[in-house]
């Protein structure tokens, strides 16, 4: 059982791709049912006075995506930002710049998920409240897969759609780097890596991009 976390002196000896790695394990762990038991009363009362996550995830919303849990991770490992569609905004990119340059941790991960709503709602082009903005920042993707998938550009055609949720991660990464001089440098510098990967809802499994 688990009981101890992750402190500043252990942060400070991970590796962007150590800690990609150490993700990829807890999502094999995941896939097979077998995560690690963890003492959470243990990691709260530890966690009281400081946190030094390995990692920022920037995930979807969609409630069959639990990223702790699809990465074997608990109290006080990762930082988790989550929208619909998982694009970037100045928030969240404000989130990512504090994760990293300010606690210390090694990757910023684009979580991306089969047959996402909103990915879908954005290949449909709708329009309601809000919701009509938020998709505006899919509608690139949309755009780059219209040029790369055979047949109807909607939802209804899955390889359209599972090509868009591809594109958006890529775009948003993309776009982090153009957006965040911070960012940039710091992986320019080896200091972090800003990855991507999309999580499957039939077997649990993030492919890496």
């Amino acid at each position: 059982m688990r009981n101890t976390v992750i402190t500043k002196e252990v942060q400070g000896k991970l590796t962007p791709q150590g800690v990609l790695e150490d993700l990829l394990e807890g999502n094999e762990k995941y896939i097979k049912n077998n995560l690690t038991s963890v003492d959470y009363n243990a990691l709260v009362q530890q966690t009281i006075s400081g946190q030094f996550p390995k990692a920022v995830v920037l995930s979807c919303i969609d409630s069959r995506v639990p990223v702790e849990q699809v990465f074997n991770q608990s109290v006080g490992d990762i930082f988790v930002a989550r929208v619909a569609g998982n694009f970037e905004n100045i928030d969240i990119l404000g989130s990512m710049e504090y994760s990293c340059k300010v606690a210390g941790s090694k990757l910023v991960l684009v979580l991306g998920h089969e047959s996402c709503g909103a990915v879908k709602a954005a290949c449909d082009g709708v329009e309601l409240g809000n919701i009509t903005a938020m998709l505006d920042k899919i509608l690139p993707a949309v755009k780059q897969s219209s040029e790369e998938v055979e047949g109807e550009t909607n939802s209804s055609n899955s390889q359209f759609v599972a090509k868009t949720v591809e594109n958006n991660v890529k775009l948003t990464i993309e776009r982090i780097r153009e957006k965040s001089p911070i960012l940039k440098e710091m992986e320019d510098n080896g200091e972090i890596s800003i990855v991507g990967g999309v999580y499957s809802l039939q077997t649990g499994k993030v492919n890496m991009l």
